[in-house]
């Protein structure tokens, strides 16, 4: 057998094929920045053993390089590993703003999805080189983190580390122009860390997408595998919190948007604005996981708790936040929400726990305390041997007793506490 002949060359910077795209990769030594921020990318030349046998090695990674290189539209070969390193989070530069970086919890800028598919275009049409340390002229940083904050109009420079907090995490079947796909490798951010801004399925089988992205030589939008080109399976699908229905967007969205927005139902960028301003106004016991864009119990209750703590009574503390409810909110005016006392009181009354725990078959303490309460009431005549954690009919029957002695009938009086009820039990 005759012995493989080695020869050892140095190949062009710009070689496309596989085995050079992977040297340049693994050559590029990219450390990571102190705090976890990925460094600069310090690139090289890389030597390459060539080998007969190398020969049929090449020829199945130009096969792999075929598939999922290309592009299906347009042919541009890509390379499978995105070399993205990124800048730190910061504010705007080079004509942006000179404020401090966006903090997700405070309210998000609304936008529309045309609104942001238009802003990347317009990084696209002007061809914007990515640079990690350059910006362009509207005070973004021009790396993939970059194009997104832009794109969103976060107002700050984020990197692949925080824009997951900007946004609400969702299924990948769920994707609509203008959502995310985010890869952040927590082990070495910077390598492989990348987001591409979705654009809409190319296919009926949704297994390419319009991907819009900053990368190398500069932005661009191009077809993609779903969800891109390597580490497909580990990018995850966000939607931002600040997306509105509508032509524009509304900037600070300051002014009451209408009742339709909230209660029962509701699910959109209003709702988590709403959730957001409560938790600085003192409602954060009421958020298990913190203000999302669904409407829940956890919004109506802290609502609630907000408008009471306005003095308000009866329809004006229902829960459902009104144009003098928003107001309060958004200006940060008003009375805060109390804290709660000991054993889960605010201002002497028990909080409302929820209506889940006054169902059939459910036993907790909420249950023996509402029982107590309408003992000391006078409305505990249906006990037997008295109220105890578990709920039974007699709870229910007692609880209706009380509910009609405020002069209320039907599903106002159906024996299960709301939150009205709860109030003035514990008032």
């Amino acid at each position: 057998m005759t012995v493989p002949v080695f020869e050892e060359y140095e190949p062009a910077d710009d070689c496309g094929c596989p085995g050079c795209a992977q040297r340049r990769r693994t050559a590029a030594a990219l450390p990571v920045r102190h705090g976890g921020h990925p460094a600069a990318h310090g690139a090289r030349r890389a030597l390459v053993l060539v080998t007969a046998a190398g020969v049929v090695l090449s020829c199945g990674a130009g096969q792999a390089a075929a598939t999922a290189g290309r592009d299906a539209l347009g042919g541009t070969v890509t390379d499978p590993q995105p070399v993205t390193p990124q800048g730190t989070v910061g504010p705007l530069n080079s004509g942006g703003s000179s404020g401090p970086p966006s903090v997700p919890d405070t309210a998000p800028r609304t936008t529309t999805r045309t609104e942001i598919i238009n802003r990347a275009k317009k990084w696209v049409t002007a061809k914007v080189p990515y640079d990690m340390a350059a910006y362009w002229s509207d005070g973004y940083r021009q790396d993939c983190s970059g194009f997104v904050s832009m794109a969103w109009d976060l107002g700050s420079n984020e990197w692949t580390g925080s824009l997951a907090t900007f946004g609400t995490k969702i299924a990948r079947a769920d994707l609509e122009p203008g959502d995310i796909l985010l890869f952040h490798n927590l082990a070495d951010p910077a390598v492989g860390s990348h987001v591409t801004v979705f654009g809409g399925w190319t296919d009926h089988t949704h297994s390419h997408y319009l991907a819009y992205e900053q990368t190398r030589p500069n932005a661009r939008k191009a077809t993609t595998p779903m969800a891109y080109w390597s580490n497909s399976s580990k990018y995850v699908a966000y939607r931002y919190k600040g997306i509105v229905s509508g032509a524009s967007g509304s900037g600070s969205a300051t002014a009451f948007p209408g009742a339709g927005k909230f209660g029962p139902g509701a699910d959109n960028a209003y709702v988590t604005r709403l959730g957001q301003l409560l938790i600085a106004q003192g409602g954060k016991r009421f958020y298990a996981e913190g203000a999302g864009p669904r409407w829940s119990d956890a919004d109506k209750r802290a609502t609630q708790a907000f408008q009471l703590a306005q003095g308000w009574k009866g329809r004006e503390a229902d829960g459902v936040p009104g144009p003098g409810t928003w107001s309060l909110l958004v200006k940060g005016t008003g009375h805060r929400i109390p804290a709660a006392g000991p054993g889960g009181t605010t201002g002497g009354a028990a909080a409302y726990p929820g209506k889940s725990f006054f169902r059939p078959g459910q036993s907790n303490s909420h249950v023996e305390r509402l029982g107590d309460r309408l003992v000391k009431k006078g409305y505990g005549t249906h006990y037997v041997t008295g109220p105890g954690p578990r709920w039974t009919e007699a709870d229910r029957r007692n609880v209706q007793t009380f509910q009609r002695a405020q002069g209320w009938s039907g599903s106002a009086a159906d024996g299960y506490p709301g939150p009205e009820t709860w109030r003035r039990l514990f008032a």
